[in-house]
C-alpha cells in the first residue's frame, strides 16, 4: 500500500506571512495540531505546530552568557527565535518532515517513529504539497479485511514487486495472520517475500514454509 492511498488530499495551509495569531485560529477552527507553510507555488517551506506556538505562550527565556550562549547552542537559539515569532515563517519548524506519495506505507510508519512526529507532509518531487498522512491514517489501514490483505500480497508484492506468478505461492490470511506456502527460485526470493509481506498494512504475523528450487533439488538427491 502506497502513501497516496492513505493520505488526505485536502490540506489546510498557511502562507509564510500569516500572523501567528491567525495560524492559531486556523488550528482551532479546523481541529488540527499542525499546518504546512507553503509558498505561492505550493512548495512546502515548513510546518507550524501547536508546539511551535507554545514557545510563544511560554514567553521569553533568559539565559546566562547573553547572545553568544544562544548562538553556541543552536537548538536553544531556535527556541528563543520561536518565542519572538510574529509570523508563520518565523515560528515554523523547517525543513518539514516529508514523504513522497509513491513510497510504501511502511516507510511512513518508520519515518514517523524515527522523527517522533504524528503526521508527514506528502510532497511531489518538486517539493509541492499533495497531501498529509497521519498516524491515524496508518492505524485505519491496519484494520483492513483479510481479503484486502490477501489481494495486496498477491497483486502487489508477488506480481508487481517480485514479478512472481501468484499461482506459485498459496496465501492464507486469518485475522491478519498470514501463512505462505509454495516454491520460489532462490532462498533470497523467499526471504524477501516474508519481509515485504510483514510490511503490508494490517498484517499481524507471517508464517512461511515457502521453499526454493535448491531445496527441491536437495530433496530429490536424497530420494
Amino acid at each position: 500500500m502506497k502513501v497516496s492511498q492513505l493520505m488526505q488530499r485536502h490540506v489546510v495551509t498557511v502562507a509564510p506571512q500569516t500572523s501567528l495569531k491567525d495560524v492559531a485560529g486556523t488550528l482551532v477552527a479546523h481541529s488540527i495540531s499542525g499546518v504546512p507553510v507553503c509558498d505561492p507555488d505550493g512548495r512546502v517551506l515548513g510546518v507550524v505546530s501547536e508546539g511551535d506556538i507554545l514557545f510563544k505562550e511560554r514567553g521569553r527565556v533568559e539565559r546566562p552568557g547573553g547572545l553568544l550562549a544562544w548562538l553556541v547552542d543552536g537548538t536553544a537559539y531556535a527556541e528563543v527565535t520561536k518565542a519572538w515569532a510574529r509570523t508563520a515563517a518565523e515560528a515554523m519548524t523547517a525543513p518539514a518532515v516529508t514523504i513522497l506519495p509513491d513510497q510504501p506505507a511502511a516507510d511512513a510508519a518508520r519515518l514517523m517513529l524515527e522523527r517522533g512526529v504524528n503526521r508527514l507532509v506528502v510532497v511531489d518531487r518538486d517539493g509541492r504539497l499533495v497531501g498529509i498522512v497521519s498516524r491515524a491514517d496508518l492505524v485505519r489501514a491496519f484494520t483492513r479485511s483479510d481479503l484486502e490483505i490477501l489481494e495486496e500480497i498477491r497483486d502487489d508484492v508477488l506480481t508487481r514487486v517480485l514479478w512472481v506468478d501468484p499461482e506459485r505461492v498459496r496465501i492464507v490470511v486469518r485475522g491478519g495472520e498470514v501463512e505462505l506456502t509454495g516454491t520460489l527460485e532462490t532462498s533470497a526470493d523467499a526471504d524477501v517475500l516474508v519481509r515485504l509481506v510483514e510490511k503490508v498494512p494490517g498484517v499481524v504475523s507471517v508464517h512461511s514454509t515457502v521453499a526454493h528450487r535448491s531445496d527441491e533439488a536437495r530433496l530429490a538427491r536424497r530420494g
